[in-house]
Parts: structure tokens; sequence; C-alpha cells
């Protein structure tokens, strides 16, 4: 795993999921209180809603730690590649703005090469038609 990845990972991911893994636990020693006693469960949970992901279950395995840092790389990863999409996006339409700016410049060049060569050829056609006279035989 890439250093910076790991250092995302070690200050951000770690922490949060420590209180939640604790309210979780707490949670479930309510319910497993609740039921042993004969009792139901707090209103509090009764009242809330049921989380969107279920917690896994008991015999589960929990989640290996290589694969929790693989995943925090992967999105280390997929938010790199985001940034360099976009500078690369970026890049592109710059050097499209360019290529149009050099393209508009040797239009502007041609044309005047053709309005040079128009007058060069009308220069040409008038010297002959003032020499003509003085290769033709009398």
């Amino acid at each position: 795993m890439s250093e910076p990845a790991r250092q995302y990972h070690e200050t951000s991911a770690r922490p949060a999921a420590v209180p939640l893994r604790d309210w979780l636990a707490a949670m479930k020693e309510a319910a497993a209180q609740a039921e042993a006693s004969g009792e139901a469960t707090p209103t509090r949970v009764q009242a809330r809603p049921a989380p969107i992901v279920p917690p896994p279950a008991a015999n589960a395995p929990a989640v290996d730690p290589d694969v929790s840092e693989l995943m925090a790389e992967n999105l280390m990863l997929k938010a790199k590649l985001r940034i360099e999409t976009d500078r690369y996006n970026e890049i592109q339409s710059v050097l499209a703005q360019e290529l149009r700016n050099l393209r508009a410049h040797i239009d502007e060049e041609m044309a005047e090469l053709a309005e040079i060569r128009a007058d060069r050829d009308l220069w040409m056609a008038r010297a002959e038609a003032l020499a003509q006279p003085l290769f033709q035989k009398r």
C-alpha cells in the first residue's frame, strides 16, 4: 500500500470506526439483556428505523485489515484518477484553443502571401506587356 494511502487510512478511517463499533456493541448488549430478562427492548432502539446496512452477523468473519487498507488505497487512487482526468481535460481544452489560434494565424499569413502572389503576378504581367514591344521584330 502506498504511503499516502496508509496515512490517509490511519488518520481518518480508524478513529471514526471505533465509536461506531462501540455503539453497535452497546446496542447489541442492550438487546441481548432485554431478551434474556424477557423485557421489551428499550424504546429508543424500537423507535429508530432499521439500519440501511445491517450489522455483520456474529458468525461472519471480521474484515481483514489488509482489505480495509486496500479499500482505502482504492479510494485514494480513484480520487487521484478523478483529479488527473480533470487536469487532462483542462490541458486538452487549452491545447485545442492554442491550435485554433495557430490555425487562424496561419490563415492570416496565407492570405497575406496570396495577396503578395497576386501583386507579383500582376507586376510580372505588366512587365511582360511593357517588354513585349522590345522583343518583337520590326
